[in-house]
C-alpha cells in the first residue's frame, strides 16, 4: 500500500503541474508595435553545411524587424563558410565573420556567441543555433514577449523534429521535464537562480543586460548555455522567461542515435545529472514514470486478491504518468510512439544521466563538433 501511494504521488504531482503550466507556457502573442524592433540575429556555425542555408533563408524571411544577421564560422572544415559568403553577397543584411582561434578554457559555442555579441550593433541580441528554422513572425513576436514580460532574457523551445527511434524516445522528454517539474508561475514571480530555465537553440536578450552579466564569457568553460545563461542573468538580478515556439520555429537537433546520446550527455551534468540533483530526480522519475506501468502489469498478472485501494492508486498513477505525454503529442506535435513508450524513454534518460555523471567523476573527455572537452 505504501509503495502504491508513493508511486501515485510521484506521478500525479508532475501531471498536475504540467496541466497548470499549459495555461502559462504559451506562444508569444502578436503585439501591435509602433516601430520595427532592431534585432541582431547571431548564429554560431561549425560544420553546418547541411542546415545553415535553410537557417539563413528562413531568418531573412523575418517580418516587421530591422534585421542584422551575423553568422560566425567557427573553423568549419566543410562548406559552411562558402554557403554563408554566398548569402552575404546577395543580401546586405547578412554578415559573415570568422571566429578567432579558440582560447584555452573556452567551450566552442560559448566563445562563438561571445564573439558574435561583440560584433552586433542592435539593442536586442538573439542567439540562434544553425539548425533552427524560424517562422516569419518569430523574431518580432519574441521581441514583443520580452518587452511585455518585463524580462531581460527570453527563450523558447522550437518544435523538435525527430527521425530516428532514439530521437522520438528521448527528445520529447524535454517538454515533459520542463512542464512537469518547473513551476512557471513561481519562475515569473521570482528572480531566484533556482528557477532558471531556457533553450540554447533560441535566446533573445537585451544588449545592456547581456554585457552587464558578462554574457557567455562568464560561462566560458560550460556546455549548457540554455540553462546557465538564464541562471547567470538571475544571479545579477535580471528577469528571464520562457515562451512556446512550437509554431514559430523548428529544429532537427540530431541525426542519428550516436548524436542523440552524445548530445544529451555532453551537458547533462550541468542540469539534471548534477551531483546534487541526480538522485532526487532519479527517484521522482523512477517512482512516478517507470514504476506505474510495471506495477499495473504486475497487478494484471497477479492472481491473488489485492486491496481495491492499491489498484486504484496504481491505475491512477499509470493514467497520470501517460497523460502529459499524450497531451504533448497534440500540443507540441510530438511522436505518438515515443509517448506510448514513455516509461522506456524515462528509463533510458536516467541511464544517460548516470552515464554522464560517471564520466564526469572519472575525468573522461568526450568529442563534440570535432573538439575534445572534459566531461561535465
Amino acid at each position: 500500500m505504501m509503495l502504491s501511494l508513493i508511486v501515485f504521488c510521484c506521478a500525479v504531482l508532475p501531471a498536475a503541474l504540467f496541466l497548470w503550466n499549459l495555461a502559462i507556457y504559451r506562444p508569444p502573442a502578436a503585439l501591435k508595435r509602433a516601430s520595427r524592433p532592431g534585432i541582431s540575429l547571431l548564429i554560431p556555425a561549425r560544420n553546418e553545411e547541411q542546415s545553415i542555408a535553410a537557417a539563413v533563408e528562413h531568418a531573412l524571411a523575418s517580418q516587421d524587424v530591422e534585421l542584422e544577421l551575423i553568422v560566425l564560422d567557427d573553423a568549419s572544415t566543410d562548406r559552411t563558410a562558402e554557403i554563408v559568403r554566398e548569402f552575404s553577397t546577395r543580401d546586405g543584411r547578412v554578415r559573415f565573420a570568422s571566429a578567432p582561434r579558440l582560447p584555452a578554457g573556452w567551450n566552442g559555442k560559448q566563445h562563438a556567441c561571445h564573439v558574435l555579441a561583440s560584433l552586433a550593433s542592435h539593442d536586442l541580441l538573439c542567439f540562434l543555433d544553425a539548425d533552427v528554422r524560424l517562422a516569419p513572425q518569430a523574431l518580432t513576436r519574441m521581441a514583443g514577449f520580452l518587452h511585455a514580460s518585463g524580462s531581460d532574457l527570453v527563450s523558447g523551445f522550437p518544435r523538435e523534429e525527430t527521425g530516428t527511434f532514439l530521437e522520438r524516445l528521448l527528445l520529447p522528454l524535454i517538454h515533459f521535464v520542463l512542464l512537469g517539474y518547473l513551476p512557471l508561475a513561481a519562475m515569473r514571480r521570482s528572480k531566484s537562480r533556482g528557477f532558471a530555465a531556457g533553450c540554447g537553440q533560441f535566446m533573445m536578450a537585451k544588449r545592456e543586460a547581456y554585457f552587464a552579466t558578462g554574457g557567455h564569457a562568464s560561462i566560458r568553460s560550460t556546455m549548457h548555455d540554455g540553462l546557465l545563461l538564464p541562471r547567470l542573468f538571475r544571479e545579477h538580478g535580471f528577469r528571464t522567461d520562457l515562451a512556446d515556439l512550437t509554431d514559430l520555429a523548428a529544429c532537427r537537433m540530431y541525426r542519428d542515435a550516436r548524436q542523440v546520446w552524445q548530445g544529451l550527455a555532453k551537458n547533462a551534468t550541468e542540469g539534471m545529472a548534477a551531483p546534487a540533483r541526480i538522485l532526487p530526480f532519479s527517484l521522482l522519475l523512477f517512482f512516478g514514470q517507470v514504476l506505474p506501468l510495471a506495477l499495473a502489469l504486475a497487478l494484471l498478472l497477479w492472481s491473488r486478491p489485492t486491496l481495491p485501494g492499491v489498484r486504484a492508486l496504481v491505475y491512477g498513477a499509470l493514467v497520470a504518468s501517460y497523460m502529459p505525454r499524450l497531451i504533448a503529442v497534440v500540443r507540441y506535435r510530438q511522436s505518438f510512439a515515443g509517448a506510448i513508450l514513455h516509461p522506456v524513454g524515462v528509463s533510458v534518460l536516467l541511464i544517460l544521466q548516470w552515464y554522464a555523471l560517471v564520466r564526469k567523476l572519472s575525468g573522461h573527455t568526450f568529442t563534440w563538433k570535432q573538439r575534445a572537452y572534459d566531461a561535465g
